[in-house]
């Protein structure tokens, strides 16, 4: 099972996501590989020092290397990651005019099939042709909403790329579900958010919902994930919730 996780918009939690629902996998035993693909690299630096990292989805991407070659173990057991570093802002420019420009990643996943049973892509936030690959090369899309005013902004465009890569490229993708992420309970706008979101995207919006929550922001600062960091921290008890939702659904 291959889950992207994308959203064009910025801050609504979806590297946070990425991060600690592969731990929350490997932390059940699910042999599990994280791939960033996004030139900030934060799914990268919450596991690994910069250090670490020779060789990244960069190299992979252009023919370079292959993702065998490239993968590290995380400090979790069962989870590895395929790091990224700023030169994967690079990508766009090195691909334009290949003719597999847009299938590069989902070939080089053939090369791991069968090792792993949950590969999670982060993704940057923006629709280029990173995010494309990530959506061609997945069997499916998990999409994170932050909880405020202008939670939907965008989303139409996400869905209406969705579709065309699902009739053209990957008629085999699905739209896992809609997570709602950095959720203030306290405030009757969050729950009127949660409402309109739940209007839109009916039984795809998963019942597990992420808090607001400072110990989801510290622990990739301590390269580890929520449940090394907090175990018994609401957004740690929220992450293994989604996990299980994950598991049901498929």
């Amino acid at each position: 099972m291959i889950i992207t996780i994308a959203n064009q918009k910025g801050g609504v939690g979806k590297t946070t996501t990425a991060i600690n629902l592969a731990a929350a996998f490997a932390h059940r035993g699910r042999r599990t590989l994280l791939i960033d693909l996004d030139p900030q690299g934060n799914s990268t630096l919450s596991f690994l020092d910069p250090h670490e990292v020779q060789r990244s989805m960069y190299e992979v991407m252009t023919g370079a290397a292959t993702l065998k070659d490239i993968v590290l173990p995380s400090r979790i057991p069962s989870l590895d990651l395929a790091p990224a570093r700023i030169s994967l802002a690079k990508l766009e420019a090195s691909l334009t005019g290949e003719l597999d420009a847009h299938f590069r990643l989902k070939d080089r996943l053939v090369s791991i099939q069968g090792e792993y049973e949950y590969v999670i892509i982060d993704t940057p936030p923006t629709l280029g042709l990173i995010t494309v690959n990530a959506m061609v090369g997945a069997t499916h899309l998990l999409v994170p909403i932050q909880s405020s005013y202008f939670a939907l902004e965008g989303t139409d465009d996400l869905l209406e790329t969705y579709e065309k890569i699902k009739v053209r490229a990957n008629p085999d993708l699905q739209l896992l579900g809609v997570l709602i992420t950095l959720h203030d309970r306290r405030t009757v706008l969050a729950r009127d958010i949660h409402d309109q979101i739940a209007e839109v995207f009916g039984e795809k919006v998963f019942s597990t919902v992420i808090s607001r929550s400072v110990r989801l922001e510290e622990s990739p600062a301590y390269r580890v994930s929520i449940f090394e960091h907090a175990p018994q921290s609401t957004g740690a008890l929220e992450y293994f919730a989604l996990c299980e939702e994950v598991i049901a659904r498929v």
